[in-house]
């Protein structure tokens, strides 16, 4: 089995003058990560590899998340910065297979395209949500029955869990 966890960058800001690829957390974004990553450890779902897109608010992100995670550095790669949901599924293809549990921390609309795309099961109202909106900060779980990363394809995927950080402080403004 591998699972794979898609984690969308927090809020960012937009700096007059600062290019796209530039753009820094915002406060909101800098409490939004490590709340999620914090997440991830309470709730068992530690990644073995970290694919991180070389932005800047991608970057910040799992600089903000992984510390109750052990402290994964993860690996930078520029592949996820603008990538649409085939080149997603590319990067993740070629992801090491001693690695079980992979996370990507990427960027809409290619995150949620390709989480749609490559789930074809699991809870349909979990199905609807991620459809319908994937935040900043949000963390899509999708399972695989597949002996590699190279062997998962559309629609083989089983979404075990959407999660939102306002699910997990629904006073919070996080999204």
């Amino acid at each position: 089995m591998r699972r794979l966890l898609l984690l969308r960058h927090a809020k960012s800001e937009h700096p007059a003058g600062t290019a796209d690829h530039d753009r820094p957390l915002n406060p909101r974004g800098q409490e939004a990560a490590p709340r999620m990553g914090a997440y991830l450890a309470e709730a068992g779902l530690r990644p073995d590899y970290v694919l991180v897109s070389s932005a800047r608010r991608t970057l910040e992100t799992w600089e903000g998340a992984r510390g109750p995670l052990g402290g994964n550095p993860g690996e930078t790669a520029h592949a996820l910065y603008e990538a649409m949901a085939p080149q997603i599924l590319d990067v993740i293809q070629g992801a090491p297979d001693n690695a079980g549990t992979l996370l990507v921390v990427g960027h809409n609309p290619g995150l949620q395209d390709f989480a749609v795309e490559i789930v074809g099961h699991g809870k349909k109202a979990d199905r609807k949500r991620l459809a319908t909106q994937f935040p900043t900060a949000a963390l899509a779980v999708i399972d695989f029955e597949a002996e590699s990363w190279s062997g998962i394809a559309w629609g083989t995927g089983t979404l075990e869990r959407f999660v939102k950080p306002k699910d997990l402080d629904p006073d919070a403004d996080l999204d």
